[in-house]
């Protein structure tokens, strides 16, 4: 099932050559302190995820940090969403990574790398641990 999901979430909207999972995503690393998301940002994070719920207006996100000051042209980050997935095992909290596409220090555009929920939320976690990243942090 967790094949499906991502096969799902690469339909949705195709990765780029940097996207999650590829090796040349930015890690935090490359970053400086660490800050919350704007309103416009976590709107941004919000509609690639969204593609994937059933329900995505319904969703309740939860945050994790960003990094304050990054190098690169884009971040690879990790949170959680109770929503509505297409998959009903995965129902409820579900960890996500996406490839966010940074302009000026700021989220310009978001590509869902993996989603899951269930027992499955861990290949979600074990991805994000390759960028120094856990899902879990999100609050």
């Amino acid at each position: 099932m967790a094949a499906a999901v991502t096969l799902s979430a690469c339909a949705a909207s195709a990765p780029s050559a940097g996207a999650p999972g590829t090796g040349t995503g930015a890690s935090p690393a490359a970053a400086i302190g660490q800050r919350d998301l704007t309103p416009a940002e976590k709107k941004i994070i919000m509609d690639a995820v969204g593609l994937n719920l059933v329900d995505p207006k319904s969703a309740r996100y939860h945050w994790a940090k960003f990094p304050d000051m990054t190098t690169r042209d884009s971040v690879n980050y990790c949170a959680t969403v109770d929503g509505k997935s297409p998959y009903p095992a995965y129902n409820g909290r579900q960890a996500y990574i996406v490839e966010a596409k940074v302009l000026g220090g700021r989220v310009i555009s978001a590509t869902m790398g993996l989603i899951a929920g269930g027992k499955d939320v861990a290949l979600v976690a074990k991805m994000c641990a390759k960028y120094d990243l856990d899902p879990n942090k999100a609050i």
